[in-house]
């Protein structure tokens, strides 16, 4: 089976074909409850015989599971059938039980301490680890992992380390994409700001962009979104769903960036489904299409822990969005009228 694919290629070497679906493993390293070795590679193998082609993972996820789960499924696989990203910025320290990170999010993982890195060697290390847990001969793209307020709880605390990734990490990654080892560079983050302020400072190639342009947030839009239309940098499209509103509706509990979603986000969930429902269109079909719209966007990778996500994201994937529903978004202020929806 085929998918729909977007080819990327800013530098004039042939570039990358991503397919529109690609795979999210972070649910693959047990994301807040642990799935068995057999269900994991089900939900892989599911996704490879409809046809996804691009997978995204990081040492962070399951503290080295994800990467080392991916390392069983693709060992066989043509490697030039596939695109893989992982990312840097953390290196993994052996620790006792007791002492590991993650408690409450990674659950049956290594015993690992998360230690951030975005020097030259830290890079240079971190792919080199990536390597080994994933057993494969090359990874396409490697992404600087996390640098936001969102995880480094202010921009005092995040500066440092972007302009320790400038003066050392980018290095690493300009040697390694120059040399052929990588062929794309760029970032995995949770806010367009960051990667405003990276795209200006460097020769970045893609952006790995999680819930900050979506069916609810189009904020990006103002500055990031035109910048990198201009240079040629592609966006990989994570968090589709708002970590899990737009696919579920705004129910009691529901899931908006990471924590139970407050009232002003359910009450607008609300008037979107509204809106969905009127087109007999499901929302979460128009949330995986509507990023897509974008000329900057090359993937989307929702996350999938079982077989029944895996099919809804094939489904949302294929789907069809009546142009009036668009229309009918942007007429009740629910949608920015300069997103791109054709």
């Amino acid at each position: 089976m085929t998918l729909p694919t977007r080819h990327w290629d800013r530098l004039g070497n042939g570039g990358l074909t991503l397919t529109e679906l690609g795979f999210g493993t972070a649910p693959l390293g047990n994301l807040y409850r642990a799935i068995s070795e057999g269900d994991a590679q089900t939900v892989l193998q599911a996704a490879w015989d409809a046809g996804v082609r691009y997978y995204d993972t990081a040492p962070l996820y399951g503290l080295g599971l994800s990467e080392t789960r991916l390392n069983h499924f693709l060992r066989g696989k043509p490697r030039d059938e596939y695109v893989l990203s992982t990312k840097i910025g953390r290196l993994l320290k052996a620790t006792t039980p007791d002492k590991r990170d993650g408690f409450g999010k990674w659950f049956d993982v290594p015993a690992r301490k998360e230690v951030y890195d975005y020097t030259y060697d830290g890079v240079m290390r971190s792919h080199e680890f990536s390597f080994e847990r994933l057993g494969i001969d090359r990874v396409d793209i490697l992404y600087a992992h996390d640098l936001d307020i969102f995880n480094h709880g202010s921009w005092e605390a995040l500066e440092p380390k972007l302009n320790e990734l400038m003066a050392g990490g980018y290095k690493a990654l300009m040697e390694l994409r120059d040399q052929g080892v990588i062929r794309a560079f760029g970032a995995g983050v949770n806010e367009w700001q960051s990667c405003q302020w990276m795209a200006e400072r460097g020769d970045f190639d893609l952006f790995l962009l999680a819930g900050r342009y979506t069916l609810l947030e189009q904020e990006a839009l103002d500055s990031m979104l035109p910048l990198c239309d201009e240079r040629g940098i592609g966006i990989v499209i994570g968090g589709p769903y708002n970590s899990g509103i737009l696919a579920t509706g705004p129910k009691p509990g529901a899931f908006y960036n990471y924590d139970p979603a407050p009232q002003d986000i359910l009450d607008k969930v609300g008037r979107i489904q509204a809106v969905c429902d009127r087109h007999d269109t499901r929302m979460l079909d128009a949330a995986f299409q509507f990023p897509l719209q974008h000329p900057a966007v090359v993937s989307v990778i929702p996350g999938g822990q079982g077989a029944a996500e895996m099919a809804s994201n094939l489904e949302a994937s294929k789907a069809k969005i009546p142009p009036e529903l668009w229309s009918g978004l942007k007429a009740e202020g629910l949608m920015r009228d300069d997103a791109p929806t054709a």
